[in-house]
């Protein structure tokens, strides 16, 4: 746009614009149930809590099966090896979960990047309306000024 040219209105503004969405919701509303529910696993799993419940429990099964009173034994040796095993299980199943968990928050965060972005763009826009506005204002108030002396000029010289 030329500096001499009109610059756009707030309302031509506001009828170029998008409505600004919320990330969070878009990203709510995507989500299945299996999503969700990967993501819980994720968010509950990922957890220190977690990590010393697991650790607290193996540690507990295996002191008790190995030095527990023999008749109170649940799971004596070797079977406490399949507790091991299980748990080898658990971490190879929980892995790939935890990444697709991974994956959907990062998804996420990628909306709320493009989120970001027309935002930026928007707000983009409107300061160059802005600086096209402040610039017309410029112009018009130079040419004022011009005139003005103009007429100074012409009331000094018919003095």
């Amino acid at each position: 746009m030329e500096p001499t040219q009109t610059p756009m209105t707030l309302e031509q503004l506001r009828k170029l614009r998008a409505p600004i969405r919320n990330p969070n919701k878009v990203h709510q509303e995507r989500l299945t149930k299996m999503d969700k529910l990967a993501i819980w696993i994720t968010e509950h799993v990922g957890t220190m809590g977690f990590f010393l419940i697991i650790f607290v429990w193996t540690f507990v099964w295996l002191l008790w099966n190995t030095f527990g009173p023999v008749a109170t034994r649940f799971d004596p040796y070797p079977a406490f090896v399949l507790w091991l095993f299980i748990s080898n299980m658990i971490q190879i199943f929980l892995m790939p979960l935890i990444m697709i968990g991974q994956n959907l928050q990062s998804d996420h965060a990628e909306i709320r990047a493009e989120a970001d972005f027309e935002i930026n763009t928007k707000a983009e826009m409107e300061i160059e309306t802005i600086l096209l506005h402040l610039e017309y204002q410029n112009n018009m108030m130079v040419e004022i000024l011009k005139r003005i002396e103009a007429q100074e000029k012409k009331l000094s010289a018919d003095k």
